[in-house]
């Protein structure tokens, strides 16, 4: 059965202070509708302007991602909307009085555990991800950031981290499921190193800054005199450089608390793609520029699948690429299971096929006699047959080798198929053949209709010798 979406019981609050502008921030979750995702309502605007949380609304990403609409901002909102995807909550308003997000303790925490007291209820619409088919990369190579996601069934994350400190050294995070996000990610608290403190301080960036709400660094060797300094700017009792090499009177939750505090990040971004994500996301040194811009082309991809696809062209009166006799040498199949008739185009990545239906089809007989219908298994052979033919042709001895169905997913059936339709079938290859495993995406259109699309991963073989 398909995953429904989900959204909070009912409204809940919390307050604090913003971290750059020190203001006192009142938050309130409310319940959303399905297919609303994460709506950010400044209340304390003339009629309370709303911006969508989306990629494409990403104006800056220093010390926080901020999104702006229409002339609105709303900053450092990673940390809660890491919260909403993290806990599975598909839809929520998130009402702000104020110009961004309080920072709490410099984690998702506090916000993980203001949604459980909201309650969390299931929703009748159906959760739809954004599932990656082929490899998407960000690079950075002027900061040695890197961020790649990789085809997976589901979405888990590795985080590694190392910035030529000696405090703070190499270090790696993983999250393998969603589920763990609450008891090993979301505790866990931003992190900063002294020098990049003081800078803030300096351009009074982090009036509602606090030795509770970062893992502060020592970079460098410092007396006590300015300890002690520190401490009076955030009004706090005298405090020390514990022997980890951190300046804090706070305990890590977990010896690569800082890693794991980045991965939280990445969570939070990633949730501006709109839906949430089945793919492996490694992530080299990422930051909230890096993980907003994979975001971004993930959005454009979106966009680009969401528009309605075209049949792929087709004139009878044109000579084939490959006629039905030039198909069977290509392929072993034999009627009655031969579903392509020929083939109109084929380049690399791309191949067109066409497959006439008649009513002297065998299923046809019990599929059904009242009334015929193309059985969706079949068109699924069909689709899988015209694209055999082209992974079929990356290899220099085709004879030799057979394809076998690996993985089959988002079929979508659009409409019937019956006696008469010309089916015309276009199958992209989503990346190269690795290790002989291929991952095709297809449409078969009857007219300018599209019937049916959907997902296929095949593997080349070659045939065991006798």
């Amino acid at each position: 059965m398909a995953e429904k979406q989900r959204t909070i019981s009912k409204d809940v609050s919390i307050e604090g202070r913003g971290l750059h502008s020190g203001e006192n921030v009142k938050v309130t979750f409310r319940p959303a509708p399905g297919n609303t995702g994460y709506i950010f309502k400044r209340t304390d605007l003339e009629n309370s302007p709303e911006i969508k949380a989306l990629a494409e609304y990403v104006v800056t990403t220093n010390r926080g991602t901020t999104l702006s609409l229409n002339g609105h901002t709303i900053s450092t909102i990673e940390h809660v909307l890491a919260a909403f995807y993290g806990l599975g909550v598909d839809n929520a308003i998130i009402e702000v009085k104020g110009p961004e997000m309080p920072i709490l303790d410099g984690s998702s925490g506090h916000f993980v555990e203001l949604i459980k007291k909201a309650g969390i209820r299931e929703q009748k619409d159906d959760r739809e991800y954004y599932t990656v088919n082929e490899k998407i990369t960000y690079n950075d190579p002027g900061n040695n950031v890197t961020l790649e996601i990789y085809p997976d069934d589901k979405l888990t994350i590795d985080v590694q981290i190392d910035y030529n400190s000696k405090v703070l050294g190499f270090q790696y995070a993983t999250l393998e499921d969603l589920s763990d996000f609450e008891n090993d990610i979301s505790k866990c608290r931003t992190f900063v190193f002294l020098h990049e403190l003081e800078f803030l301080l300096k351009n009074n960036l982090i009036k509602g800054g606090d030795l509770d709400n970062a893992i502060v660094i020592m970079d460098r060797q410092v007396s006590q005199v300015e300890i002690d300094h520190l401490a009076e700017l955030f009004n706090k009792p005298k405090v020390k450089v514990m022997p980890e090499g951190i300046l804090n009177n706070i305990d890590l939750y977990f010896s690569n608390e800082p890693a794991r505090h980045k991965l939280l990040d990445v969570i939070g971004d990633l949730a501006l793609i709109g839906k949430p994500l089945k793919g492996r996301v490694i992530a080299k040194r990422p930051g909230h520029h890096a993980n907003t811009e994979i975001a971004k082309i993930i959005r454009k991809n979106i966009k680009i699948s969401s528009k309605k696809p075209l049949p792929p062209d087709y004139d009878p009166n044109k000579q084939p690429l490959y006629n039905l006799n030039e198909v069977k040498k290509r392929l072993p199949h034999r009627p009655p299971f031969l579903f392509v008739d020929k083939i109109t185009y084929m380049d690399e990545w791309i191949i067109c096929g066409i497959k006439n239906v008649t009513m002297n089809e065998a299923f046809f007989v019990g599929h059904y006699p009242e009334e015929p219908i193309m059985p969706g298994v079949l068109q699924i052979e069909t689709m899988a047959q015209v694209g055999g033919i082209l992974l079929l042709s990356k290899v220099p001895d085709p004879e030799n080798y057979l394809l076998y169905f690996l993985k089959i997913e988002n079929i979508k059936f659009k409409n019937k198929v019956v006696p008469g339709d010309t089916l015309n079938i276009r199958m992209k290859l989503l990346g190269p053949v690795k290790h002989g495993i291929a991952l095709t995406h297809g449409h078969i259109f009857v007219g300018n209709t599209m019937v049916m699309e959907g997902d296929f991963m095949a593997q080349l073989a070659k045939k065991e010798q006798s």
